[in-house]
């Protein structure tokens, strides 16, 4: 399994790739290859080119949530190809704001279920709890809201019936790997709170986790939750941290001081698990 961060809000060592605020992992497997997540424009189609990878071979696209950093690619492989399977949570289509200074600011999708359609797109809102789409690899979301000190910021909001409420992030999921050495999470920002979405995919499957890479939202983290994730991260079972994006600067300068499992996934990084 070969795990290649084809988009990140950091540049790598390859200073030939583009870097920008967003995330896009493309997985390749025995079975199949999966793109998780698309970053914001057509970035991450530059850099795979650049990587001698294609990401038009992916058999199936799976979007975390309905924020421009995450789906904004999508036009651009739709573009190319229109062969694969694409996968999101429940309410990823509603729109999305931030709410900053008396303002709103969209944050959300460029393209509806109308978009899909035309071009042809097969997809699946998948229900809360596991689904599975190819050996070995599952999206997981309805996550139980367990941990206290894990906070949405009041400022992100949806826009639903004409009506703006709170953004609960009941559309987010995750990408679990199952690999002989145990579980690999994939996360895209970990609005519904990161603890409690690895602990719902520990749970759900049965498997300790043994590496997670994407983003965790500690950058909005309050002293108490920053204090338990990281604690959280020194779990026993856990061999690779490979988080960023919205981590936050303050989160991954602890993590590189106090987790040795730790490493700054940037753009072009490559996981290979054998």
């Amino acid at each position: 399994m070969k795990i290649t961060t084809l988009v990140e809000n950091n540049p790598g060592e390859h200073l030939g790739l583009i870097h920008e605020h967003g995330l896009c992992f493309f997985i390749e497997t025995d079975d199949c290859k999966v793109l998780f997540d698309t970053g914001q424009s057509d970035a991450f189609l530059t850099n795979a080119r650049t990587l001698n990878l294609d990401p038009t071979e992916a058999d199936f696209v799976v979007l975390s949530h309905g924020h421009y950093d995450h789906s904004g690619g999508l036009r651009a492989l739709v573009e190319r190809t229109s062969d694969f399977k694409l996968y999101m949570g429940k309410g990823f289509f509603n729109e999305k704001y931030g709410f900053k200074n008396n303002a709103l600011e969209f944050l959300g999708n460029n393209f509806n279920r109308d978009y899909l359609m035309e071009k042809s797109i097969d997809y699946q809102e998948v229900d809360p709890g596991e689904t599975l789409i190819a050996p070995g690899i599952s999206i997981i979301t309805g996550f139980p809201r367990r941990h206290e000190d894990e906070v949405i910021n009041e400022r992100f909001k949806v826009k639903k019936d004409g009506t703006f409420t709170e953004d609960r992030f009941n559309d987010e999921v995750l990408l679990a790997l199952h690999s002989p050495k145990g579980l690999i999470v994939i996360l895209g920002c970990s609005h519904p709170g990161m603890k409690n979405m690895i602990d719902y995919a520990v749970e759900i499957t049965g498997t300790d986790v043994y590496a997670i890479l994407g983003g965790t939202h500690l950058v909005e983290a309050g002293q108490k939750c920053m204090e338990h994730s990281l604690a959280y991260l020194q779990r026993d079972s856990l061999e690779i941290l490979g988080v960023s994006h919205c981590t936050g600067a303050d989160a991954m300068g602890i993590l590189e001081k106090s987790n040795s499992r730790y490493f700054h996934n940037r753009t072009g990084s490559s996981l290979i698990i054998e």
